[in-house]
């Protein structure tokens, strides 16, 4: 047994033997590290009060921060290879490496500064050009939402940084625009007046359109805020206002919205 230890550590002590396993220990050790930052930051990224969006981009930047620093640290001791002599090594060749990664670095530059500035955040509901949908997730890449039919769009970081934004109201909410006739009977009031233009007549219809709008949208989704009847103008079509009400689940907003014309069209024509 003691000749076999020895031949081990005279083999480990060789060269290239001991600095290669060296290498490996660095690496298995540099992984290890890395799966406790990834787990360590994402717990810390998806707290509540946690300043910074919840996005992948800055768990990776951190990886490979950390993988670059390592890479160094083993080039550096096991294999003498100076990090920043190879760097100066590459010349002409480093430059058009960047080159050819230029799209690349440009999306990794915009995912940096929408997510450090808070310009995009998970869940977030945003157009970008022609594409609307819900923000899920910023990498060091691209950007990942979801539309109104569940489809995942992927938009550059690069054009987000680039290109006119807009964020509209949150995904769940639901806003279906009517026109209430002024000649719609007072829906059951006893008083003088019998137009829907009366106070009185107006805000028993509001009352009656708020009870079906709720009954429509809660047969898609249970509805988790209003409905709520706001009136804008008076024109010679009628009363113009709004219904407005939030469901839980945003990716039947669509069908909530149909379901909601469908339950006051009666009350408003």
């Amino acid at each position: 047994m003691e000749t076999i230890a020895s031949d081990v550590i005279a083999l480990i002590q060789r060269e290239p033997v001991g600095s290669i396993l060296l290498a490996i220990g660095l690496v298995l050790v540099t992984f290890i590290i890395s799966h406790l930052v990834t787990h360590g930051l994402t717990h810390l990224l998806n707290r509540d009060n946690n300043p910074l969006p919840s996005s992948t981009i800055i768990v990776n930047v951190a990886r490979v921060a950390l993988w670059v620093a390592s890479g160094s640290l083993i080039l550096d001791v096991c294999f003498g290879i100076k990090a920043n002599g190879l760097v100066a090594a590459l010349g002409v060749g480093g430059i058009a490496i960047s080159l050819g990664f230029q799209s690349t670095l440009s999306n990794l530059i915009g995912g940096l500064m929408i997510t450090f500035t808070g310009i995009v955040k998970p869940d977030d509901h945003i157009e970008v050009g022609s594409k609307t949908g819900v923000v899920q997730d910023v990498t060091w890449r691209h950007t990942t939402i979801r539309d109104g039919l569940g489809q995942t769009v992927i938009v550059p970081n690069s054009q987000i940084s680039t290109t006119a934004l807009v964020h509209l109201l949150p995904a769940n909410r639901v806003v279906v625009p009517i026109t209430v006739s002024r000649s719609v009977p007072e829906a059951g009031i006893a008083g003088e007046s019998s137009g829907a233009d009366s106070p009185q007549g107006i805000d028993e219809l509001s009352r009656l359109i708020v009870n079906a709008a709720r009954a429509g949208a809660s047969k898609v989704s249970p509805v988790v805020d209003g409905p709520r009847v706001i009136f804008s103008a008076i024109t010679e079509f009628g009363i113009e206002g709004k219904i407005i009400l939030a469901i839980r689940d945003d990716s039947k907003t669509s069908a909530a919205a149909d379901a909601t014309v469908r339950a006051v069209a009666d009350l408003v024509s």
